[in-house]
């Protein structure tokens, strides 16, 4: 019985897996808000509490640079030790990845299914590219050794972000000045998007509806922002949303060229999915593309958006069982 986690700083989702024969079946999952709680320790204890079940191995995916077994969490004032954790468990080890470390994981186990392609370019061996938009931005990679892919993480999503248009140099000049450093999870994020479109309100390009401002004082404001943009209910919701799918698209592209991911850039997180269509416009795609003198590799890169929202569990679950035999 395998502990896999997906440590967010809006959610932390907790799984166990009964792995049999080499399948890893689901036994119970559970979703905890991150803010409501002082650590990941107080999480696992009230999981394990409940499900009755003690696990044998475990392994975590959190959002944050993981060194020497410890993580300070990127949106979230945790510092969390996986000697701690596996004391807790009274088991003998318990590992901490980067997130996008355990969605690389699962991409060997991805389906069909799985996956929304925005391109129609058969995949090939190569690198690949991982990029996720949530409460913060995820990047890292897989390396192809001519046999199998190995998973690696990143902080790309802390780099210098890059405007590409006159109004984009204008949005960085706003952060700039509310932020000093401007990175890429500034606006490649729930949080981005709230600041792109606070960035249009208050620059006079346009005004917030009476609805959505009393709706972003009740809810999440980005998910508020997002829902009016999708529905075309906000045009300065809409305006937001084309700016964050046409930088989301640019950055893709940069961490596909950077990894040179000719097996394929992949779209994870929670924010693509429910941005479908906007990620299938030309915004996207154009965005993504325009690398100059390289556009002819970005070309022959498949793009797909992962629709499972379980698989960075299923990638901690493997992870666990392949690192601790190993």
């Amino acid at each position: 019985m395998i502990l896999a986690g997906d440590i967010g700083g809006t959610n932390a989702r907790l799984a166990l897996f009964d792995v049999r024969n080499g399948q890893f079946n689901l036994v119970t999952a559970t979703i905890f808000p991150s803010r409501n709680y002082s650590g990941l320790d107080q999480i696992v204890t009230e999981f394990v509490t409940t499900s009755g079940v003690h696990p044998a191995q475990a392994c975590f995916g959190v959002a944050g640079p993981v060194t020497n077994g410890e993580v300070e969490t990127s949106n979230l004032p945790w510092k969390i030790q996986s000697r701690r954790l596996a004391d807790e468990l009274k088991i003998n080890t318990a590992l901490l990845i980067n997130d996008l470390e355990a969605t690389g994981w699962g991409v060997g186990a991805l389906s069909a299914d799985d996956l929304v392609a925005l391109t129609q370019i058969s995949s090939t061996t190569g690198n690949q590219a991982l990029i996720a938009a949530g409460t913060g931005l995820g990047e890292g990679g897989l390396y192809w050794d001519g046999s199998r892919h190995h998973v690696f993480a990143s902080e790309g999503g802390h780099c210098d972000f890059a405007p590409a248009n006159e109004l984009q140099l204008e949005l960085f000049g706003y952060l700039h000045a509310r932020y000093g450093h401007v990175s890429y999870e500034r606006v490649l994020s729930g949080p981005g998007l709230v600041n792109i479109f606070e960035f249009l309100r208050d620059t006079g390009r346009g005004k917030v509806p009476g609805w959505l401002s009393a709706e972003m004082k009740v809810m999440d404001p980005a998910a508020a922002i997002s829902a009016a943009a999708m529905d075309a209910k906000c045009p300065m919701s809409e305006q937001a949303m084309d700016i964050f799918v046409s930088i989301f698209g640019a950055e893709a592209g940069n961490l596909g060229l950077k990894i040179k991911a000719t097996g394929g850039v992949f779209l994870a997180g929670g924010i693509a999915p429910k941005i479908l269509a906007k990620l299938a416009t030309p915004l996207f795609l154009d965005a993504f593309l325009s690398k100059g003198r390289l556009r002819h590799l970005m070309e022959v890169m498949p793009v797909n958006v992962i629709i499972n929202d379980k698989l960075a569990l299923l990638g901690a679950a493997r992870c666990a069982l392949m690192e601790t035999a190993a």
